[in-house]
């Protein structure tokens, strides 16, 4: 996920350029929605230490307690044309890492 954002980084420019000539977007609409884009896969490359699973050992006599956490499997987003970069970066990343 850190290689994807820095690829992301390093493309800012020219996505917002791609997505100005196919939406039609003014450049600094773009530039932002590629920001924010960006924002959300830093958050997603720190999810995993949030996911951890919480242990609290002997909470009663004899009693421990635990969170497991398991992929529930395939999904599917659908996302509005109005903006090609940022809505899928809200589900992706995210999806990945959990």
């Amino acid at each position: 996920m850190f290689k994807f954002k820095e690829l992301l980084d390093r493309h800012h420019d020219e996505l917002a350029q791609i997505i100005c000539r196919e939406h039609g977007k003014v450049l600094s609409d773009a530039r932002g929605e590629v920001v924010r884009g960006i924002e959300i896969v830093e958050f997603a490359c720190g999810a995993p230490s949030l996911l951890k699973s919480d242990f609290s050992d002997n909470i009663g006599g004899g009693i421990d307690n635990w969170n497991l956490r398991q992929p529930l499997g395939v999904c599917a987003g659908v996302t509005p044309f109005n903006f090609p970069v940022m809505v899928p970066l809200w589900m992706i990343p995210m999806a990945l890492v959990t």
